[in-house]
C-alpha cells in the first residue's frame, strides 16, 4: 500500500513545495514590473495587489511533471505536448496581465492553442465517440477548451475563488478516475492539486497575490484537457459528466455573463443610450455570481467564496454518487438537474430574466413601422407553428392514455390526419384572423368548436382505418377533443402569462431600488387591471411598484389580484400607507366630486401623492 501511495505523495509534495517557494518570488517580481491590480469601481480589492501569480503554479506543476514524470513513468508524448501548450496559454496570460491585450486578440490566442491541443496533441472527444466526424470533434473540443479557459478567467473575481474552485474540480475528476479503477491516470492530477493548494496559501482572503490571466487561463486549460487524455470505463461520465459538474460554477457564471451582456448590448443599441463600448459582450460588469453573493452577504469575501465552494462540492458529490450507484445514477442526475433548475431560476430572475423581459417588452412596443411590419409578418406563421406544437403534444398525451405504440406508420397516417383536419377547421373558423391579445369569450368558443369539429372529423376518418382503431371511438373522441382544446386555449393565454411574468420580474428588480415610487391602489376592478397593464407596457422605464390594494368591498379583504394583496378599505388607508411605506395613492375606480372630497380628507395627513387613473368617453364633435 505504501509503495502505491508514495508516487502520488512525491508528485503532490514536489508541486506543493515548489509553488509555495515560487509564489512569494513571483509576487515581488510582478510588483516591480508594475503588474498590480489597483482599486477601481469594478474591482473588489481596496489596496494594490500583484497579479500574474499563476506563473508560480505553472512553474511548480510543470517542473514536477517534467522531473518526476519520466522517473515514475507517468509522462507521455501527449503529456509533454499538453504541458507545452499549457505553458503557452500561461505565457499568453502573463502578456495580458502586463499589457492588457484586446479581448479579441486574447480570444484568438486561446482558440489557436485549443486547436493545437486537438490537432497536434491529439486531444478530443473522438476517443469516446469513434463515429464522430473529425470536423465536429474539432469544433466540440475547441469549444470545450476555450469555454473552460474563459470560465475560470471570468470567475476569478474574489480572493481564492478561481484557485479554490479549480482545486475542487481537480479533486472531483481524480476521484472519478478512482471510481472506475484507473487510479494510475490520476497521478498527474496530484501535481495540479499540490500547486493549487500551495497557491491558496497566498491567494486566500486576504490575498497577497492574484492568479491573473496567466493563472486562470492555465488552470482552465488543464482542467478541461486532462479528462480527455486517454480512455477509461464509463468514459463519458469520467471525461465529460463529472468535469461539467466539477466546473459547474465557472461554466454557469460564464453562460450567464454571455447571455446578460448580449441582451444588454441589444438593449443599448435599441435605446441608443450608454457610452461607446458599454454593453459589449466582452466588456466586464459587476453581476457575476460572486458579485451577487457579495451584495447579499454584506461584502464578505470569505462567505461569498465558501458559498461557491460549497456549491461546487455538492455538484461534484452528485457526480461521484451517480457513478458509485451506477444503476441508480439516472435518479441522482435528475435530482441534481431539478435542484440546479430551481437555483438557476432564482439566481437569474432579478438580472438575466429581467433584462430579457426588458428586451422583449422593448421589441413588443417598438413604434417603428419597420418593427411593426416585421411583427405583423410573422404573427400568423408563429400562431400556426404554436398550434402544430400544441396539437402534437395533445396527440402524445392521447396515445399515452390509450397505450398506443408510436411508430412511423402511426405518425405518417393517424397523426397527419388529426393534424391536417384540426388545422383545416382552425382556418375555417377564422382563428388565425383573430387578435388574441384582445379576444373575447366568443373567440374562445369558436376555437373550442374548431377543436371539436376537427376531432370528430379526424376520428371518423381514422375509424375506417382498422389498424388505428382504439376500440372505444366515443372515448377517443372525447379525450382527444379535451386535450386539444386545453392545449390550444392554453397557448393563447401565453401572451398574458409572459406579460405578467415580465411585470413580476420588473417588480422583483424594483424592490431593491431606493428611487422607486411605492404605489397603493384604491379600487380592484377593471380600472385597476388597466392601470397595472400600463405599468407592464412601460416596464423598461417604469419607476413605480404596486405594494397593495384597498377596496371598499369588504368581501375582498385578504384576497390577492395578480399577486397583490387587498389590504382593507378606504377607511383604513392611513394605517395601510404607513404599513407598506407607500408614497403614492392611485385611485383606479369611478368617483364623483363628493367622494373625491372624502378621499382627500381621509389622506390629507398621510403626505402622499394622490392621482386618479381613469378612462372616459368624451364628445369631441
Amino acid at each position: 500500500m505504501i509503495n502505491v501511495i508514495l508516487p502520488y505523495l512525491y508528485v503532490f509534495l514536489m508541486a506543493f513545495v515548489l509553488t509555495l517557494i515560487l509564489t512569494p518570488i513571483v509576487r515581488e517580481v510582478n510588483r516591480k514590473l508594475g503588474m498590480v491590480d489597483k482599486p477601481d469601481p469594478r474591482r473588489i480589492n481596496i489596496v494594490p495587489i500583484p497579479r500574474g501569480g499563476g506563473m508560480a503554479v505553472m512553474l511548480g506543476v510543470t517542473a514536477t511533471y517534467l522531473t518526476l514524470g519520466p522517473i515514475l513513468g507517468f509522462a507521455s508524448a501527449t503529456g509533454y505536448k499538453i504541458t507545452a501548450l499549457a505553458v503557452s496559454i500561461a505565457l499568453l496570460g502573463i502578456v495580458d496581465d502586463k499589457y492588457s491585450l484586446p479581448p479579441k486578440l486574447k480570444l484568438l490566442g486561446q482558440l489557436l492553442i485549443a486547436l493545437a491541443a486537438w490537432g497536434w496533441a491529439g486531444v478530443g472527444f473522438k476517443s469516446m465517440f469513434p463515429a464522430l466526424p473529425a470536423y465536429l470533434d474539432c469544433i466540440f473540443t475547441v469549444f470545450w477548451i476555450t469555454g473552460a479557459i474563459n470560465a475560470f478567467n471570468l470567475i476569478d473575481g474574489l480572493d481564492g475563488l478561481a484557485s479554490g474552485l479549480a482545486l475542487i474540480a481537480t479533486l472531483g475528476m481524480s476521484g472519478a478516475l478512482f471510481f472506475v479503477g484507473r487510479g494510475d491516470m490520476t497521478i498527474a492530477y496530484f501535481a495540479l492539486i499540490g500547486g493549487l493548494l500551495a497557491f491558496l496559501r497566498y491567494n486566500y482572503h486576504p490575498a497577497s497575490i492574484f492568479l491573473g490571466d496567466s493563472g486562470s487561463m492555465y488552470i482552465g486549460f488543464l482542467v478541461s484537457v486532462m479528462p480527455l487524455i486517454g480512455r477509461s470505463p464509463n468514459s463519458f461520465l469520467v471525461s465529460v459528466g463529472v468535469p461539467i459538474l466539477a466546473m459547474g460554477v465557472p461554466i454557469f457564471d460564464t453562460s450567464l455573463a454571455i447571455l446578460r451582456r448580449s441582451i444588454r448590448h441589444i438593449l443599448l443599441k435599441k435605446t441608443a443610450v450608454g457610452e461607446k463600448g458599454q454593453g459589449e459582450v466582452m466588456t466586464a460588469d459587476k453581476d457575476h455570481l460572486h458579485h451577487r453573493i457579495l451584495r447579499s452577504s454584506g461584502l464578505n469575501q470569505r462567505k461569498a467564496a465558501w458559498t461557491l465552494y460549497a456549491i461546487a462540492v455538492i455538484a461534484v458529490a452528485f457526480g461521484l454518487a451517480g457513478m458509485a450507484l451506477q444503476s441508480k445514477a439516472g435518479g441522482m442526475w435528475l435530482l441534481a438537474i431539478a435542484i440546479a433548475s430551481v437555483v438557476i431560476f432564482k439566481d437569474m430572475a432579478q438580472i438575466e430574466l429581467y433584462d430579457a423581459g426588458k428586451l422583449l417588452n422593448t421589441m413588443a412596443h417598438d413604434k417603428s413601422h419597420k418593427m411593426r411590419r416585421r411583427i405583423a409578418r410573422f404573427t400568423t406563421p408563429l400562431h400556426l407553428i404554436a398550434d402544430i406544437v400544441m396539437i402534437g403534444l395533445a396527440y402524445l398525451v392521447y396515445v399515452f392514455i390509450f397505450n398506443i405504440d408510436i411508430n412511423a406508420d402511426l405518425l405518417k397516417t393517424a397523426f397527419t390526419i388529426r393534424l391536417t383536419t384540426m388545422l383545416f377547421f382552425l382556418f375555417v373558423m377564422n382563428t388565425y384572423r383573430t387578435t388574441w391579445s384582445r379576444a373575447m369569450l366568443s373567440n374562445y368558443i369558436r376555437l373550442i368548436l374548431a377543436a371539436f369539429f376537427g376531432t370528430v372529423a379526424s376520428s371518423v376518418i381514422i375509424y375506417y382505418i382498422p389498424r388505428f382503431h382504439t376500440g372505444n371511438p366515443i372515448g377517443s373522441v372525447l379525450i382527444f377533443f379535451l386535450l386539444s382544446a386545453v392545449f390550444l386555449v392554453s397557448i393563447r393565454f401565453l401572451r398574458a402569462f409572459v406579460r405578467d411574468t415580465l411585470y413580476a420580474l420588473d417588480c422583483a428588480s424594483l424592490k431593491s431600488r431606493k428611487d422607486v415610487s411605492r404605489v397603493l391602489v384604491y379600487g380592484a376592478g377593471l380600472r385597476y387591471k388597466a392601470f397595472r397593464r400600463e405599468l407592464v407596457r412601460r416596464s423598461t422605464t417604469n419607476d413605480r411598484i404596486i405594494v397593495g390594494i384597498i377596496d371598499d368591498d369588504i368581501t375582498l379583504r385578504g384576497k390577492y389580484i395578480g399577486g397583490i394583496k387587498i389590504m382593507g378599505t378606504l377607511s383604513e388607508a392611513p394605517e395601510i400607507i404607513n404599513a407598506v411605506n407607500a408614497d403614492q395613492v392611485v385611485i383606479a375606480c369611478e368617483i364623483d366630486e363628493e367622494w373625491l372630497g372624502v378621499i382627500k380628507d381621509m389622506l390629507k395627513n398621510s403626505k402622499v401623492k394622490v392621482t386618479h387613473f381613469n378612462f372616459n368617453e368624451k364628445e369631441i364633435m
